[in-house]
């Protein structure tokens, strides 16, 4: 008889153990976008963001990315109203979560990062490539919050879909995260494969960052958004001068020089009638449009070959920290070589990140043309 209990507890043992959530597979050891080898011991249950507009990412792994939150940095809040607001409806939650910074090194308290309780904190590569934002790394990991680096932004055409796929093993949800990346390389690829068959060189391109009336021209280098241009065969006239992923300025002088063939601006949701390019989420259309128009009457800039042959562009500027980028790779694709790549429709490439991926529709005027055929049929 008492062997008999034995067993039957054994079994019921046995039983309730299966029906526990499986830590198989922890702890487990990865290596991060900033090549830092990264241990996490269980699966976590409270993730601090060093970035918020890492939050973007987190939708595309987990359908309800704001519970898993112990802390964020309000950059999103701060910067893009507009895609704030789409995760505030979504998620009410997410008012709720306690503040750590601002998205910069500086403005990062680890004092209170260290209060939330997290158990995994994320960042993005710009943050790890300082020397203080290298000390928060290592200050986290000694008090046991192990922190991992993505890179949406730095050298995005070779880390999107590996930071994809890092997310997923650190955090569960592989499946979701390897899907997601998958969906993105085939989308990458469609164009390398392309491209091999076309080794002409393509027209010059200036890529426009936060264009203001009175100041020329902030441009992005060599990697960056810039990496888009050279993908498919355009000569970024920024590139050779700024190598790195921030860019820098470009005279005014310099760019009626090189009179670049396509004009490409970036900017983000704000008011209409404010300075600069208002496109983003939340950003209808029209007013994209036309703040478009508006920052091609500066001085200098209506006269370039860009602007006669109407091949002028507007691109959402955190598609520069998001692994939505593949949207905004399709679309400068069809800007810079639309005969190579009219056919491509990005606004259909993001519709299916949005219901088979995203925990939350994308929509607004992403990207903007002044002249709408040349973005493509899709839905915007």
């Amino acid at each position: 008889m008492k062997r008999s209990k034995a067993l039957a507890c054994a079994l019921l043992l046995l039983t309730c153990l299966v029906g526990l959530p499986a830590q198989a597979g922890w702890p487990v050891t990865v290596t991060d976008a900033a090549g830092r080898q990264v241990t996490v011991t269980h699966q976590p249950r409270a993730v601090l963001l060093g970035a918020g507009i890492n939050l973007v990412a987190l939708a595309l792994v987990d359908p309800d990315p704001v519970s898993l939150l112990a802390g964020w940095a309000d950059d999103t809040r701060q910067y893009d109203p507009g895609l704030y607001a789409a995760f505030l409806a979504r998620f009410p939650r997410l008012a709720e979560v306690p503040v750590v910074g601002g998205g910069t090194d500086e403005s990062f308290s680890l004092e209170k990062a260290l209060t939330v309780g997290a158990d995994l904190a994320i960042f993005g590569a710009w943050q790890a490539e300082t020397e203080q934002g290298r000390l928060i790394l290592d200050r986290l990991t000694a008090a046991g919050v192990p922190a991992v680096v993505v890179d949406f932004n730095h050298r995005p055409l070779a880390n999107t879909a590996s930071s994809m796929r890092l997310l997923g093993r650190v955090l569960g949800r592989e499946d979701r995260a390897n899907a997601f990346a998958d969906f993105w390389e085939a989308r990458l690829d469609r164009i390398r494969r392309r491209m091999a068959g076309h080794p002409e060189p393509g027209p010059a391109v200036l890529m426009h960052a936060y264009p203001q009336p009175d100041d020329c021209c902030w441009a992005f280098g060599e990697t960056g958004l810039g990496e888009l241009v050279s993908l498919v065969g355009g000569r970024n006239i920024a590139a050779d001068r700024f190598p790195d992923a921030g860019g820098g300025v470009l005279s005014l002088e310099y760019v009626i020089g090189q009179d670049p063939q396509v004009y490409i601006a970036t900017g983000l949701p704000q008011a209409e009638g404010a300075p600069g390019l208002v496109v983003g989420p939340g950003v209808p259309a029209a007013t994209a449009r036309r703040s478009l128009a508006a920052v091609l009457s500066a001085p200098g800039l209506s006269g370039l070959a860009a602007a006669h042959d109407g091949r002028v562009h507007g691109l959402w500027n955190f598609f520069n920290a998001v692994p939505l980028n593949i949207v905004a790779v399709e679309a400068v694709a069809r800007w810079v070589r639309p005969e190579i790549f009219g056919d491509l429709d990005p606004g259909a490439t993001l519709a299916e990140i949005n219901s088979r991926f995203s925990a939350l529709p994308f929509d607004g005027a992403l990207w903007v043309s002044l002249d709408p055929a040349r973005d493509g049929p899709g839905p915007r």
